[in-house]
Formats: C-alpha cells, sequence, structure tokens
C-alpha cells in the first residue's frame, strides 16, 4: 500500500435496517482520526422503491436498483455489503465473489452448515477479501477484557460466558417476520441471529468448542401475521450452549447464551472470563463500565468507568460513552484496515473459517438437542489464520 490514502467504493444489497446503518457509518467516516482509507457509498440494491428512496438523500450514491446484479455489474463497486435475510446468503454471496467483488456478509454465512461451507470453499477459490458481520466486540469494554484475557494475568482459566439478550419476542402480539420462519432463518433459529456475535471473541481468542450440551426453547408457536390471522412460528426462540473448550492444555467449561426471550434486555451483549488470580467482565447494559476481579489477599471486583477509547481512534473526546453507531462504524474501519493490509495487531473482522466453525457448532447442537446428550463439534480443514 502506497502513502496516499485509499478509497474503497462500497455497494449495499439490502438497504433495510443493517443497510442504513452501514450509510450512517460512511456518513461519519471522517471522524475516524488519520484513517489510511476513504470509504464512499455508491451503490445500493433493494426490492422495495421507499428504502431506495432513503438512499437518495447520499449524495455519493451513483446507482439506484432492484436488481442486484446491476449493481454487481457496476466498475465503480469494490466492495459489497449484503444485508439480507439468511437464505438469500448463499446465492447473492456466490455471486458478489463471481463478479470478482470483496465481501462484507451479514452472519450467519448462510442459512445453515451446507451453505456456509461452499460460501467458504468460493470465497477461498475467488481471492476475494471476504469477512462477516460482528459489531459488539468493537467496543471499548469488550476490548479490555480480549487485553485481559490475552495478557495472562487470570490464571488458569476457570469459566467463560458470552451471550445476546433480546426481550421483544416476549409480546405474543409481536407479528411475524423472516426471523421468526424456519423456511428463510433457518432451522438453527436464534443462534443464527444472534450467535456469531456471542463466538466472535471466544473463537479469537482460541476458545473453539470441542463438544456442546444444547438446551433450545421454542415458546410461542405462532404469532400474528398482519393480516388478521396467524402464522406459524417455528424457529428456536432461546438456546443455550454448555461447552468445553480446551485452555492451556485444560478442559473449561464455556457457555454461549442466545435469546429472544429474555426479560427486560432491549439488546444486550456481554462477555465474562473468570480465571484463578482475575476475572474480566463487560455487558452493554452498561455500556461504560468494565469490572476486572483480582485475588489478592483480599478478593475484590473493581469497577472501571471507561471513556471513548476506540480500536480505531476518532476525533469523539475519550470522556464520551461509546453506543451501537461507534461499534458499527469501528467493525467498519477493521474491514477497511485489513483490506487495505492496514489492520496491524488490532483486533479484526470474523474470517470465513471463523463464521464456518460458528456453523458447526451451530449444528452439533442441534443434534445434541435432539439426541438430549453431548455432541463433538467438527472443524473446519486448513483454517485460515486472522492477519
Amino acid at each position: 500500500m502506497s502513502n496516499a490514502r485509499q478509497t474503497m467504493r462500497v455497494g449495499i444489497i439490502g438497504g433495510g435496517l443493517m443497510g442504513r446503518e452501514a450509510a450512517s457509518a460512511f456518513g461519519r467516516w471522517f471522524v475516524l482520526d488519520d484513517f489510511p482509507v476513504q470509504a464512499e457509498l455508491v451503490a445500493v440494491c433493494d426490492l422495495e422503491a421507499k428504502l431506495l428512496d432513503w438512499f437518495r438523500r447520499v449524495p455519493t450514491v451513483r446507482v439506484l436498483t432492484r436488481d442486484h446484479q446491476e449493481l454487481l455489474r457496476s466498475p465503480e463497486v469494490d466492495v459489497v455489503y449484503v444485508a439480507v435475510p439468511h437464505h438469500l446468503h448463499e446465492s447473492i454471496y456466490l455471486d458478489v465473489l463471481g463478479a470478482g467483488k470483496d465481501l462484507l456478509a451479514e452472519k450467519p454465512f448462510g442459512i445453515d452448515l451446507k451453505a456456509a461451507r461452499r460460501i467458504r470453499e468460493a470465497a477461498v477459490n475467488s481471492g476475494r477479501f471476504v469477512r462477516c458481520s460482528s459489531e459488539f466486540p468493537f467496543l471499548p469494554g469488550a476490548q479490555r477484557v480480549i487485553q485481559a484475557a490475552q495478557s495472562g494475568r487470570l490464571g488458569r482459566m476457570l469459566e467463560i460466558r458470552s451471550g445476546f439478550w433480546h426481550a421483544s419476542d416476549l409480546d405474543p402480539n409481536k407479528p411475524i417476520n423472516w426471523k421468526r420462519q424456519t423456511k428463510t432463518c433457518g432451522e438453527i433459529g436464534v443462534m443464527g441471529d444472534l450467535g456469531m456475535h456471542v463466538v466472535h471473541v471466544p473463537f479469537r481468542l482460541g476458545w473453539r468448542p470441542l463438544r456442546v450440551y444444547a438446551q433450545l426453547q421454542k415458546i410461542y408457536t405462532e404469532r400474528p401475521d398482519g393480516k388478521g390471522g396467524l402464522a406459524p412460528c417455528d424457529t428456536w426462540d432461546n438456546a443455550m450452549l454448555h461447552t468445553d473448550v480446551l485452555v492451556n492444555g485444560e478442559e473449561i467449561p464455556m457457555r454461549l447464551e442466545t435469546k429472544r426471550l429474555a426479560p427486560g434486555e432491549t439488546n444486550t451483549w456481554f462477555i465474562e472470563a473468570l480465571g484463578t488470580e482475575g476475572g474480566a467482565r463487560f455487558s452493554t447494559k452498561k455500556p461504560k463500565t468494565l469490572w476486572l476481579f483480582e485475588r489478592a489477599r483480599e478478593q475484590t471486583w473493581q469497577r472501571i468507568d471507561l471513556g471513548h477509547q476506540m480500536v480505531f481512534p476518532t476525533v469523539t473526546g475519550g470522556i464520551f460513552e461509546a453506543g451501537f453507531p461507534d461499534c458499527f462504524l469501528q467493525m467498519w474501519a477493521a474491514f477497511a484496515a485489513e483490506r487495505a493490509g492496514q489492520l496491524g495487531d488490532r483486533f479484526g473482522c470474523v474470517t470465513p473459517d471463523e463464521a464456518l466453525l460458528s456453523h458447526e457448532l451451530f449444528a452439533a447442537a442441534l443434534e445434541s438437542h435432539a439426541r438430549k446428550a453431548a455432541v463433538t463439534v467438527s472443524r473446519p480443514l486448513k483454517q485460515e489464520q486472522p492477519t
């Protein structure tokens, strides 16, 4: 890479909630301090005219289309961000790679394990730069837990917990959508929707499950269809995965939680690592708070107030707290930096192998629940190492 600032020209397929969040991130790109890559949103594809109209307010957008192939034919597009229902992942991701574009894929990297394997193989064979979406580990508190785990100061590991909780599905009158139906969300249900966020940090730290015992719940089996009737709601609502991981030659328990029915939780992501000498805990429930444990003459939990200390520095003052738009921007910055060979030793986005391993875990979880037994988790061969 030369010293000249590169421009990464982005196209979005899927202009809904996450597509508009991406546009917001590119609009705030200038807050990144001395960043080596400029991001520019140049093309958007969506089937709904009203969503395309929303993107007309973005001055850099030159292509607005309902046909994703038209977007992929544009020579102005370098990178494609795809945010569509899970059953469309495989076909569109393969189209992106076939068109010679780099890809930031929304989780879970396909509707099931077979799809994830085909996407990963296509990514490797294409030679394109491919990563998967997961934002929350870029928050300051999450990064401090990662640093504590990497420091060796925790001693012998005792246990690990990671989870992501929602609560809106507790309302039985919430209308059905594609995330609540197996045909569009996948048999893995809530694990596909929330699970990549939960395993990103453990996988990157080398905590990869050997086996899993899964407890899965379907609470509401039908929901209003928006037309005065009811529609089947057949995905898993809650999933608790009890796993064993190998850390420094010892097997220790790691619990992974993904829940759509977690009373009182709007959008709560958390990570906790406990050892014989120390521990670290962070939750978005209190986004400024980091808890650190130390075993000394007296055992203590220390509460630290965090500011805006991000992976990639911004102009935002250090005393201010970080939120979702900030970690989403940081994820995109990590993608752009790694794509340009500028990531260094900073935390990066989910790799295709990590995305595939998540599917191996979720498939084993389905088998575990059906058998009511612990199941060995398969591992992808020839795993790529994140740069």
